[in-house]
């Protein structure tokens, strides 16, 4: 994918205490499920604030191998420092962290607390910021992201 190219499918990944993980493919067009996985594991490594790839990491590329289709674009959480953005749905604030800009803090829903975007590979911060809010018709968080969170829980059961 090329910035500016609107991705076919967006893959949002979800992890739930380094023990089951799970990663949903949606269409973009239609926000509608193409593929989902998930892998169970016992952790490896303890919850250690800042950390989070070596606990959390492992599970998630083992529940995105077996994909059939190869994602054009991941989502999952991150964060850092920022001021407030405005009120209404797409006001932004720079993301910052240790003084650099990398990202923004997006609001997807009037009045509701913002999500966290970056750039990524072969993706710009404004192209990421609008897909974003393509993947947040009605609630706060992208649709990746909600469906890959309920099927990481269903896992643990």
């Amino acid at each position: 994918m090329h910035t500016g190219d609107w991705p076919k499918t967006v893959t949002g990944l979800d992890e739930d205490d380094g023990i089951a993980a799970a990663v949903v493919t949606l269409e973009t067009a239609g926000l509608t499920v193409v593929e989902e996985r998930t892998h169970r594991a016992k952790a490896v490594f303890p919850y250690e604030p800042g950390l989070f790839a070596f606990r959390e990491l492992p599970p998630l590329l083992a529940a995105l191998e077996p994909l059939e289709r190869r994602p054009d674009v991941l989502v999952c959480h991150l964060g850092g420092s920022h001021d407030v953005p405005g009120h209404a749905r797409g006001s932004s604030a720079p993301l910052v962290d240790a003084g650099e800009e990398v990202g923004a803090v997006l609001r997807t829903q009037d009045g509701v607390k913002p999500v966290y975007v970056s750039a990524g590979h072969r993706i710009d911060l404004a192209h990421a910021c609008r897909l974003t809010l393509a993947l947040t018709p009605r609630y706060r968080l992208p649709e990746t992201t909600r469906r890959a969170d309920r099927l990481s829980r269903a896992a643990l059961r």
